[in-house]
């Protein structure tokens, strides 16, 4: 812990009077400070002009980053027959139906992303509970309510990150590892603050996107020149 709290002092001090520089000199700067023994997430969070407790000003969305995550993402699905089989020769690691509602009912949630064919949805819907608050429950405006499970579960698997604004306003996911190249890294930075950008909703007045913050799992955070960053 001590040898933690060191590294993270002393990266905090390598970014002082290093805010608010471009997509590039952020990922080099988080990149470099990420020094602990495992391969850190690179994290990016941004604030924006919304109330998600508004429908009309709700921001959710998905994206593929061009160099996926770095992270292995173990998907369930809710499908019967031909589909059921189609999403196991897609890869998926759960599939079931009644079977996988009861698992999870139980309280056993051993998955990262999940996708329903249109006619499970009465019976993933009274998971809603269990789900939801995980933003795990499959919903047609990202894709996980689909017909095409065998695309969903290659673009889950393949790099595709959803997002959510949260309450206050915060959208934030993994865009890779620190392992990655810096510019593997911005290319998909890049993608998800387009991505983010292109979700803006009818009902978000002001200022729309007001800070953007780059981090590493164990590192403090250095913001992007958000004026630059939208430009991009």
């Amino acid at each position: 812990m001590a040898n933690t709290g060191k590294r993270f002092t002393a990266a905090r001090k390598s970014f002082e009077g290093k805010q608010n520089v471009s997509i590039e000199d952020a990922v080099a700067l988080v990149k470099a400070n990420a020094t602990a023994k495992f391969d850190e997430t690179i994290e990016v969070a941004l604030n924006l002009g919304v109330d998600p407790r508004h429908a009309d000003q709700m921001v959710r969305g998905v994206v593929s980053l061009p160099n996926g995550t770095g992270k292995s993402v173990r998907v369930a699905v809710f499908a019967r027959g031909p589909k059921a089989e189609e999403a196991q020769a897609a890869g998926a690691d759960i599939v079931g139906a009644e079977d996988l509602m009861e698992t999870v009912q139980g309280g056993k949630i051993e998955f990262d992303r999940c996708i329903a064919t249109p006619d499970m949805m009465p019976i993933v819907g009274r998971l809603g509970k269990v789900l939801g608050p995980r933003n795990l429950m499959p919903n047609p405006k990202v894709g996980t309510v689909t017909m095409d499970v065998k695309a969903a579960v290659e673009a889950a698997k393949g790099g595709e990150v959803q997002f959510k604004a949260e309450k206050a306003g915060v959208v934030h996911a993994g865009i890779g590892k620190a392992s990655f190249d810096a510019e593997k890294l911005a290319e998909n930075l890049k993608a998800f603050v387009t991505a983010v950008q292109k979700a803006k909703p009818s009902g978000a007045k002001g200022t729309y996107m007001k800070k953007i913050a780059v981090s590493s799992t164990m590192g403090p955070g250095v913001t992007v020149d958000v004026a630059t960053a939208v430009a991009e």
